[in-house]
């Protein structure tokens, strides 16, 4: 317990905190669309056990820190590219999450009523296995950012169950406001499949810098929050003049 006077491993764990929650962003949008197509009783259910197997898997990585320092090493070569097993973890992930998300702007674009029926199918099961898949990807960028962050473990622990912990907490909102409208949804999925790229260049080593694309993706929501507040504008006014005829 060395660390607690140390104020340098009190920094560490603020900015590794704000870190986790910026990474677990698209980890939440991924949970809060997977449950929005569960049953209405068992949408918080599901967000809840999705991040509980967000921390778990962050966690476990933690621990293991020898086998996730051994998933650099390279395994083959493919045309002068060498690929590890952190690069195969990534391709598949990024890959995964490409094809998760083109699969759900599909069925959005589809309608209500297909939409429905296609929620109807949709079990906690397979939702949780599709939310464990992509956790392992998020989690392993995530420790990987904390071991280079922080250097004593309990530290990374306690910034790993504070960034859950608030993420927890947000995710029903997140989650509801997402649902109630489809432009964020759709926008919230673009920048899924935004994320699936970046995963799949850096399985390539094609270093993507994130800053840019959490920047692009929180300018285009701050526009679409703006339309959503002249639209909402535009329709109470129709409201107000009533009113004032009645009057």
């Amino acid at each position: 317990m060395e660390w607690i006077a140390d104020p340098q491993a009190w920094i560490a764990l603020a900015t590794l905190t704000v870190l986790e929650i910026v990474l677990g962003i698209d980890n939440i949008i991924f949970i809060s669309i997977l449950s929005g197509r569960l049953p209405e009783d068992q949408r918080d259910r599901g967000r809840f056990l999705g991040l509980a197997f967000a921390m778990v898997s962050r966690l476990l990585l933690l621990f293991s820190l020898t086998w996730i320092m051994g998933l650099i090493e390279p395994l083959f070569t493919v045309m002068e590219y060498e690929i590890s097993g952190r690069d195969l973890i990534l391709l598949f992930g990024g890959l995964f999450l490409i094809g998760k998300s083109t699969h759900e702007i599909h069925h959005s674009l589809e309608g209500e009523e297909a939409s429905h029926e296609a929620s109807g199918t949709v079990t906690m099961g397979s939702v949780l296995v599709q939310i464990a898949i992509i956790d392992l990807v998020f989690s392993l960028d995530s420790v990987i950012t904390a071991v280079g962050l922080a250097k004593h473990i309990p530290v990374m622990v306690l910034a790993i169950l504070i960034s859950v912990g608030v993420m927890m907490l947000s995710a029903k909102a997140i989650g509801d406001y997402v649902e109630a409208h489809p432009t964020i949804k759709m926008l919230a999925l673009s920048f899924l499949i935004l994320v699936g790229m970046a995963l799949v260049g850096e399985g390539l080593d094609l270093h993507i810098p994130k800053g840019y694309i959490y920047f692009a993706m929180a300018f285009s929501i701050t526009v679409e929050l703006l339309n959503i507040r002249r639209r909402k504008n535009r329709t109470s006014q129709p409201l107000k003049l009533n009113k004032k005829i009645v009057a």
